[in-house]
């Protein structure tokens, strides 16, 4: 397709800001995204609206390069999972910042990153839905750097891969497919047993419509896991690589893709990876890992391998929502202006950070203040003795599980520490 960085962001640049995006100034309506940025107005002061979700520029631009850094220092591949943001001014942020492709996980996230020219894309669930074959098809005809590569997991996903490929929708390549190893029992999907996944990579071999290049799984539905049992399915994993290739499965490609790696295990999957033996062609070890990009204020920050290794660098927590109080009805309670539609609460509720002073504008810690429920538009909060909050205050609120965060705004503003707002992240959910 030949669309590259520069045009995707003027391309997302010149769309319209209007009603469709919460928490934008009402004056802004009829600018460009573009032209609202160009006038680096203050979130606080710019006429933002509450609820409002911001990202840090400084704390985005540190979880990039931090684990670019990282992916580099232990031989990784990176394609980071996009459907954390389905942000595509992201997704390319996330390419200059070394990354091999982008993963994704449904054929409407692959149709968003192909409109915006993402040329590699890896596809973590097996694909057997007729129409959008066609289209992979189409898109593999149409452009020869178009890079794809999903999972199998069953002879009958194969046969109904192959049945939809062929005929006049048959691209003009194989679709390229990698056997996905499931974590264990009563994890989710993948093929149970090494046995099994010989039989499904022999039905790939056996239609010509397809490519097997390698294998993959997520280590993050290991039953019970702990860094001994990940280890131990991520061990399977390259020991069933080392099979394939010992069979001769993998004779005549140029690469074997090994992939594996959520936000949750990423040092364990290096240390692994770091342990395959040479295979006859070149291996491309690729990680997976999508939260990193905002990271959390709760999960993530709490399950991120960097815990387990300090020395290695942390990822920062990049969202904020800023809810304003609108209601004081007691000294032990109060109520802010976002809820269920505003903030993600699957895992965690949201946390109270800091507050902004309605009069002075000064920041302080949200001390004695704690979130205990969130209705569809407000947020309950508690208020110790001697906190200080008042109707008006901003509180700033941190986020847990980045993908449901997301998906809740359309525009988000990136904001720099003093508040200036310097970019906007559009979302495609």
């Amino acid at each position: 397709m030949g669309v590259e960085s520069g045009e995707v962001t003027g391309r997302l640049a010149r769309e319209r800001v209007d009603q469709r995006f919460k928490g934008l100034p009402p004056d802004a309506d009829g600018l460009t995204v573009a032209e609202l940025t160009a006038q680096r107005r203050n979130l606080f002061t710019g006429g933002f609206t509450t609820p409002v979700l911001a990202l840090s520029a400084e704390r985005l631009e540190h979880n990039l390069a931090l684990m670019e850094a990282y992916s580099a220092r232990h031989g990784l591949a990176f394609a980071p999972h996009g459907k954390t943001s389905m942000a595509p001014r992201l997704f390319w942020r996330q390419i200059e910042h070394g990354a091999w492709g982008i993963t994704l996980a449904v054929p409407h996230q692959v149709r968003v990153a192909r409109e915006f020219g993402i040329e590699r894309v890896f596809l973590a669930n097996e694909l057997v839905d007729r129409a959008a074959l066609r289209w992979i098809a189409d898109e593999l005809t149409a452009d020869p750097d178009f890079r794809f590569v999903c999972y199998v997991d069953s002879v009958r996903g194969v046969e109904l891969m192959d049945a939809a490929l062929r005929g006049p929708a048959r691209p003009a390549r194989p679709v390229d497919v990698v056997v996905e190893l499931g974590a264990g029992e009563g994890a989710r999907t993948g093929v149970r047993t090494e046995a099994e996944c010989a039989v499904v990579a022999d039905a790939v071999a056996g239609a010509d419509t397809l490519r097997l290049v390698g294998v993959a799984g997520y280590e993050g539905e290991v039953p019970d896991a702990n860094p001994e049992r990940v280890a131990a399915w991520l061990r399977r994993l390259t020991a069933l690589a080392v099979d394939f290739d010992k069979a001769g499965r993998f004779a005549g490609l140029d690469e074997v893709i090994v992939s594996a790696g959520g936000s949750a295990w990423f040092d364990t999957v290096a240390e692994v990876f770091a342990e395959l033996p040479d295979l006859s062609v070149p291996v491309l070890k690729l990680l997976r890992s999508g939260a990193y990009v905002s990271h959390d204020a709760g999960h993530y920050r709490r399950i991120t391998p960097f815990n387990r290794i300090p020395e290695e660098g942390a990822l920062e927590p990049a969202f904020r929502l800023w809810a304003q109080v609108v209601s004081r009805p007691t000294p032990e309670q109060a109520f802010v202006n976002a809820g269920k539609r505003d903030a993600a609460y699957d895992l965690d509720l949201p946390s109270a950070e800091v507050v902004r002073d309605a009069g002075t504008g000064a920041v302080r810690e949200a001390a004695g203040i704690t979130v205990t429920g969130l209705s569809d538009q407000h947020g309950w909060l508690r208020t110790e003795s001697g906190a200080e909050l008042e109707v008006g205050d901003w509180v700033g609120l941190g986020l847990s599980h980045p993908c449901t965060s997301f998906d809740k705004w359309k525009l988000i503003p990136v904001v720099e520490a003093d508040g200036t707002v310097t970019d906007y992240v559009r979302t495609y959910f």
